[in-house]
C-alpha cells in the first residue's frame, strides 16, 4: 500500500505541483510523515535556497547595470535617467527584501558583489557598444552605497 501511496504522490507532483504542495504540507501538519514524497520535497528545499541565491545574483548584476547607466551613458542620460533612478530604486527595494526574508544571504551578496559588477560591465560594454575598459576595472561603490535607496552615482561622484 505504500509503493501505491508514494506512486500516486509522484504523479500528484508530476501533474499538479501546488496540489502536491498544499497535500505535503497537510502531511506534515498532521504528522502523516510516512506518506510525505521526501525525494521531491527535499529536491524542492534545495532549489529554493538556489533560486534565493541567483535572484540575488540577477538583481545585483541588474542594479549594477543601471548604475553604469546613469554614471556613463551620457549620450542616454537625459532622457533616460528617471527610468534608471526608478529602476535602481525597485532592484535595491527587491534585494532588501530577500535580505529581509532571508538575513542569511547576505554574506553571498559580499561574496558575489564583484562577480556581479563585472558581468554588469560586460553586458554594458556590448549594450553601449563600447569597449569595458570605459568602466572602472573593480567597482568604485561600496555594497552599502549599491543599497543605499538615496545614493546616485551622478548626484554623489561629482567633486
Amino acid at each position: 500500500m505504500t509503493a501505491q501511496i508514494d506512486s500516486s504522490i509522484q504523479t500528484l507532483y508530476e501533474q499538479d505541483y501546488q496540489l502536491w504542495l498544499k497535500a505535503t504540507l497537510e502531511q506534515l501538519r498532521q504528522g502523516k510523515f510516512s506518506l510525505v514524497d521526501w525525494k521531491n520535497l527535499i529536491e524542492e528545499l534545495e532549489t529554493m535556497g538556489k533560486s534565493d541565491k541567483r535572484a540575488i545574483k540577477s538583481l545585483l548584476t541588474r542594479l549594477f547595470e543601471h548604475l553604469l547607466k546613469l554614471a556613463y551613458w551620457e549620450a542616454e542620460r537625459a532622457y533616460n535617467s528617471n527610468k534608471w533612478k526608478s529602476e535602481i530604486t525597485t532592484f535595491r527595494v527587491q534585494i532588501k527584501e530577500l535580505l529581509k526574508d532571508s538575513p542569511s544571504l547576505k554574506p553571498y551578496l559580499f561574496e558575489v558583489f564583484e562577480e556581479c559588477y563585472q558581468n554588469a560591465r560586460e553586458i554594458m560594454a556590448r549594450l553601449m557598444g563600447c569597449k569595458i575598459e570605459l568602466f572602472p576595472a573593480q567597482s568604485t561603490i561600496s555594497i552599502e552605497q549599491a543599497l543605499d535607496n538615496n545614493w546616485f552615482p551622478m548626484e554623489n561622484n561629482q567633486s
